[in-house]
């Protein structure tokens, strides 16, 4: 039987807390692989991608690297798929939110994605 190689498990990337007006807690991981940050950089798939679209891709990218948890009145969610899902439904309110803590987490400890 051949040697299997064991996995080093993965380090987890501290994480930081954002809480809005109605007690609602967004969690952010604090860092992002270089590779991650790589494809975060890069533009538009296609030279017909609108601005719009691309702009939209890039948070719903960032929003997915970064987001490990959402705190909705009192209701964890952790699952990436779920966590997608409730950005993509929220009001335009709470979508603004979620993009201005997101800008505001890059600048702060992702300063090599900032816009």
């Amino acid at each position: 039987m051949a040697k299997r190689r064991q996995r080093r498990p993965r380090q987890k990337s501290p994480t930081v807390d954002y809480r809005d007006d109605e007690g609602n807690v967004l969690t952010l991981r604090q860092s992002l692989s270089a590779g991650t940050v790589r494809k975060l950089a890069e533009g538009p798939a296609s030279p017909a991608t609108s601005q719009d679209d691309a702009w939209r891709r890039r948070q719903e990218m960032l929003f997915e690297r970064l987001a490990v948890r959402w705190t909705i009145a009192d209701l964890p969610l952790d699952d990436q798929k779920m966590l997608l899902g409730r950005y993509r439904m929220a009001d335009a309110a709470t979508q603004e939110w979620v993009r201005r803590t997101i800008d505001e987490h890059v600048r702060r400890h992702i300063p090599e994605l900032a816009e």
